[in-house]
């Protein structure tokens, strides 16, 4: 059996399909919440922003059109949300390290991998704030470069060159913090 695009189940869901809306959220709840959560790097605030997004898109889901990008508006309407709280609030200039625990890690596996997000984040953080925005819908998200920028509000050639010039940060910053 074919698995449905998202464009499909958004279709099926606003004509009163409710396992379609179980579908997208599946689908789309990981990549969603890191996304959010890499933006404000706080769990609670994330949270908060991650259930507020969804809400928005219950709401909205009767104004997608069929046939535009599903991920694309979902992360529209992620970003304008995430970009409402920085509006009521002083955003944080650097993100705080989280503790991410998975049972199924050894001592070692774990101390490896929280050291590579701790040396992620850290990059992160020194990327500008459009910077780090366009890299996250990239690897968070799963964009293309015109659903970036689609999201983000700017031309193709912008998003472009937003993410190239992260990306080489980033591998610079990397490449430092081996050494």
């Amino acid at each position: 059996m074919r698995e449905r695009s998202d464009e499909e189940l958004m279709a099926n869901w606003a004509a009163g399909e409710f396992g379609a809306f179980e579908a997208l959220y599946e689908r789309h709840r990981g990549p969603l919440y890191r996304y959010v959560l890499r933006q404000v790097s706080d769990p609670a605030t994330a949270n908060d922003l991650y259930q507020g997004s969804w809400e928005k898109v219950i709401r909205a889901r009767r104004s997608w059109r069929p046939g535009a990008p599903f991920r694309a508006w979902l992360y529209r309407i992620a970003h304008n949300h995430v970009v409402d709280h920085f509006r009521r609030q002083r955003p944080e200039t650097e993100l705080q390290p989280e503790c991410m625990e998975s049972p199924g890690e050894g001592p070692e596996q774990a101390l490896g991998r929280e050291h590579r997000e701790s040396r992620l984040k850290e990059a992160l953080a020194q990327l500008s704030p459009k910077q780090r925005e366009a890299v996250l819908l990239k690897l968070e998200g799963g964009l293309d470069l015109q659903s970036i920028a689609n999201v983000l509000g700017v031309n193709r050639e912008t998003a472009k060159s937003r993410l190239r010039y992260a990306v080489a940060q980033l591998k610079e910053a990397l490449k430092e913090r081996e050494s």
